[in-house]
């Protein structure tokens, strides 16, 4: 995959000597290579890392958002048995 990758690249600057927008074409598509090893080939502990912490905002927004609905219920239910004791 990377042999065909840098090919394409090397065509593409080739190209760019007839008619420059070959060599945007290159540009953009090393600024992606670059941007998707950089994204895909750190170390896993980093990845492991991130993904960590997107599970662990998650868990925090659900909490927010529902402790926050429940605890109006909760103390609802709790007003309603303490008047039914009392």
């Amino acid at each position: 995959m990377f042999v065909l990758l840098l090919i394409l690249i090397v065509t593409l600057v080739g190209l760019g000597f007839l008619h420059p927008f070959w060599w945007l074409a290159a540009t953009v598509l090393v600024f992606a290579a670059v941007r998707h090893g950089r994204d895909h080939g750190g170390d896993s502990s980093s990845v492991e890392f991130r993904d960590y912490k997107e599970r662990r905002d998650r868990q925090e927004r659900w909490n927010r958002r529902y402790s926050r609905q429940n605890r109006a219920r909760w103390e609802r239910e709790d007003r309603r048995d303490r008047e039914r004791r009392g």
